[in-house]
């Protein structure tokens, strides 16, 4: 059983409920599972040609999404953060002890080997134990 689980959340895919599911079922007595959102912020030529603000709402809009994919479910802390992808997701989970990330895999293309970019990534590079849900 692990004390400290990650599970990363893209909230554009209908899985996270299966990996907090999973994550519950992994998690030892006193435990907590982490829902982490990350945020990635428009970059390059793109982020020259928007407004702050509107960069502020798509922030905000993701927070109000996490929170409500989170409404009901107990004993789950919601983060969000801002950055790459699959580099936060390692990063977070380095600097912050985590023992365990439950990650959602969905149509993989032929070059991810069965999984998604973002998944094979992390199972990859993660500093922890890995569990990947595949998703039907």
């Amino acid at each position: 059983m692990y004390h400290k689980i990650l599970v990363p959340m893209a909230l554009d895919h209908g899985i996270s409920a299966q990996t907090l599911e999973i994550a519950a079922a992994l998690r030892g007595e006193g435990g907590e599972i982490i829902a982490l959102h990350v945020h990635e912020a428009p970059q390059g030529s793109v982020a020259a040609y928007l407004d702050e603000g509107v960069v502020k709402e798509g922030f905000e809009k993701a927070r109000a999404l996490l929170e409500a994919k989170l409404e009901g479910v107990t004993g789950v802390k919601g983060e969000i953060v801002i950055g790459h992808t699959y580099r936060t997701i390692i990063d977070y989970a380095g600097a912050n002890g985590v023992d365990c990330i439950v990650i959602g895999s969905h149509k993989p293309g032929l070059s991810d080997y069965l999984l998604g970019s973002t998944a094979a990534r992390v199972v990859r590079h993660a500093p922890c134990a890995v569990h990947v849900h595949r998703s039907s």
